[in-house]
C-alpha cells in the first residue's frame, strides 16, 4: 500500500466516520428527547466510535471504494430506538429518522465553514498542511450530502422509509414497515440490480446525486472554493 493510497484513505474514511457516528447519535438523542431512552441505556449516546462501528459497512466497504476510486459510502451500526415508548410514535418516527439526514446537512455546513477558514487564513490550499485539512473538508462536506440524500430515499430501512412510515395510515403502514425485514436485498437491489437492468433506473446516479452535487457546489460556492 503506497502513501497516496494512505492518504486517499485517510482523507475519505476519518469524514466518514465521524458523518456516520453524529447520523447515528442524533438518532438516538431526538429519541430520548421524546421519550426513548433505549440508546441512551445501552451506551450508544457516545462519539466513540468503536460502539457504532459495524466492521463492514463502517470500515472494510469504504476502504474498497477509496482504493476502488468510487463514490465512498458506508454505515454504522442502527442507533436502536423503541419506537412504542415515543410519547406520539406516528409523529415521533418521523422526527427521529429526519435528526440523522439533518445532522449530516448541518455537518455539512460546518465543513464548509472549515473549508472556507483554511483557505482564508492560510492564503490558498499550497501548504501540504493546507491541502490536507481542505481535502478532509472537502470530503467531509461530499460524504454529509450524499448520505443525508441517500438516506432519505423513501424505502425501508432508509430514513425516509420511516418517514412515510409515519405519515402512512396505521394498516398501511404496518404492512410498509415489512419491507425492512428485506434492508440488505433492498440496498443491493437499488445499488445493483437495478443499474445493471436499466441506466436509467440507477437511483444514486440518476436522482441522489444529482442533488447531493448541487447543493454541495452550493456550500462551496458560499465558501469561495471552486470544485472541478
Amino acid at each position: 500500500m503506497n502513501e497516496n493510497t494512505l492518504y486517499q484513505i485517510a482523507v475519505w474514511l476519518v469524514p466518514l466516520v465521524i458523518a456516520i457516528v453524529f447520523h447515528e447519535v442524533a438518532h438516538g438523542l431526538v429519541a430520548r428527547r421524546l421519550g426513548d431512552p433505549t440508546a441512551a441505556q445501552l451506551g450508544r449516546l457516545t462519539l466513540n466510535p468503536i460502539r457504532h462501528v459495524d466492521p463492514f459497512g463502517t470500515l472494510i466497504l469504504p476502504m474498497l471504494l477509496a482504493l476502488a476510486h468510487a463514490p465512498i459510502f458506508g454505515w454504522a451500526k442502527p442507533v436502536p430506538v423503541n419506537y412504542r415508548l415515543l410519547r406520539h410514535p406516528r409523529r415521533d418516527m418521523v422526527l427521529v429518522a429526519l435528526a440523522g439526514p439533518g445532522m449530516n446537512l448541518l455537518l455539512a455546513v460546518l465543513g464548509s465553514l472549515v473549508l472556507a477558514a483554511t483557505v482564508w487564513t492560510a492564503g490558498g490550499i499550497a501548504s501540504p498542511t493546507a491541502l490536507f485539512i481542505a481535502q478532509n473538508a472537502i470530503n467531509f462536506v461530499l460524504i454529509n450530502i450524499f448520505l443525508a440524500i441517500f438516506n432519505l430515499i423513501p424505502l425501508p430501512p432508509f430514513d425516509g422509509g420511516h418517514v412515510v412510515q409515519g405519515l402512512l395510515p396505521p394498516r398501511a403502514a404496518a404492512s410498509f414497515g415489512k419491507i425492512g425485514r428485506f434492508s440488505l436485498l433492498v440496498l443491493i437491489f437499488l445499488l445493483l440490480v437495478l443499474p445493471m437492468i436499466s441506466p436509467n433506473a440507477d437511483v444514486v446516479r440518476r436522482i441522489v446525486s444529482p442533488i447531493a452535487n448541487g447543493l454541495a457546489g452550493l456550500l462551496f460556492g458560499i465558501a469561495g472554493v471552486g470544485i472541478g
